[in-house]
């Protein structure tokens, strides 16, 4: 059985490899970290962002919408706002948790209202 090579990859990058792989300069990532606000990376004990690739995805749309199809930055928060709207497969399952969390709350305040305090001193 011919072995198989393993490829393993990084966990996190720093803002560096993220800005030469987008092509950009780090300050613009940072600036869209602010403006955006979806994109948190982790910090080491340093203070030097950690970037996850889930977060590298988000800053990949983003310069996608701003660098490529030339949107504006309100128009792209816009953009992948709706997205993510129209992402969401389960709004069915939304109203149905909903449901479910107001009767385990009514249920919590029934037991709240039984339940006998001790007398005060």
């Amino acid at each position: 059985m011919p072995y198989k090579e393993r490829t393993i990859g990084k966990l996190y990058r720093t803002i560096g490899e993220v800005a030469t792989e987008l092509g950009v300069n780090a300050s613009l990532i940072r600036y869209w970290e602010r403006e955006f606000g979806t994109v948190r990376p982790r910090r080491n004990g340093k203070g030097d962002r950690l970037y996850t690739e889930k977060e590298i995805d988000q800053l990949r749309r983003i310069h996608h919408l701003v660098k490529t199809q030339g949107f504006t930055l309100q128009g792209a928060k816009e953009r992948l706002r709706t997205a993510g709207v129209e992402a969401d497969p389960a709004p069915d399952r939304q109203a149905e948790l909903r449901e479910r969390l107001q009767r385990v709350r009514e249920a919590l305040v029934a037991l709240r209202e039984h339940s006998v305090e001790p007398p005060a001193p």
